[in-house]
């Protein structure tokens, strides 16, 4: 690992969402993330163009912790409660 790269977290859960656009996207996100324990990482996959912005945006209004973002790859830790 080089200086400056940030240590891997570990995963998981994994969901590759392919080009499901923004409404589908994060309907599908939010019952995942549900799904897991407060805490967990979720390693998304998203390929629509307009995740670059939604995931982050989502996160923020959610309070999930959008922990690496290197579009199309996300880590989203599931808040604590």
């Amino acid at each position: 690992m080089s200086p400056g790269t940030p240590a891997p977290h570990a995963i998981d859960a994994r969901w590759d969402a392919g080009e499901l656009g923004c409404g589908d996207l994060v309907l599908e996100l939010r019952a995942r993330l549900e799904a897991m324990r407060p805490g967990q990482l979720l390693l998304l996959t998203a390929r629509d163009p307009g995740a670059r912005a939604d995931i982050p945006a989502w996160c923020r209004m959610t309070g999930h912790t959008l922990v690496a973002e290197q579009h199309p790859v996300y880590q989203i830790r599931r808040k604590e409660n």
